[in-house]
């Protein structure tokens, strides 16, 4: 398990959320650490890629799994920006990722809680450790500054 501070992996998570902001999409961002080497990071890009899959968590998964040449993660930790919602949720487990951790809560998805609560679901066979609140403050203003210059 990693024991650098989650605040720098949650740095280098809202720095991809604000290239995804560049781009125009939803800026949030992720990072996969494995014993304290980041193997995965992503951003939101479904607009870009056309994909309504393509985001930050899944697209960090995927290139977590591509560099340690597994689908399961079970030694590695998420940083995402944003309150994963119930499809990265649902990936976040398959992948066995040992621990989650995010930003800014999602009252419209979350489902870390916020709407739903599929890593306290007991019937499920995998239980990700879940963090909230980390740099809370400063993920929720990187989605209100996007958010209101689109306005």
């Amino acid at each position: 398990m990693n024991v650098v501070c989650p605040e720098l992996f949650m740095r280098m998570a809202l720095e991809l959320g604000a290239e995804a902001a560049a781009m125009g999409e939803v800026p949030v961002g992720a990072v996969v650490v494995c014993h304290d080497e980041v193997v995965g990071r992503g951003f939101n890009a479904p607009i870009s890629l056309r994909d309504p899959t393509a985001h930050a968590e899944i697209r960090a998964l995927r290139a977590a799994a591509s560099t340690l040449g597994n689908y399961r993660l079970v030694d590695c930790v998420l940083y995402v920006t944003l309150e994963p919602c119930a499809m990265c949720a649902g990936a976040i487990q398959h992948a066995r990722i040992a621990r989650l951790v995010y930003g800014a809560r999602d009252a419209k998805t979350g489902a870390c809680g916020s709407v739903v609560d599929l890593f306290g679901e007991p019937r499920l066979n995998h239980h990700t450790e879940v963090h909230g609140g980390v740099l809370a403050a400063d993920s929720a203003e990187l989605l209100r500054s996007f958010f209101a210059a689109r306005r």
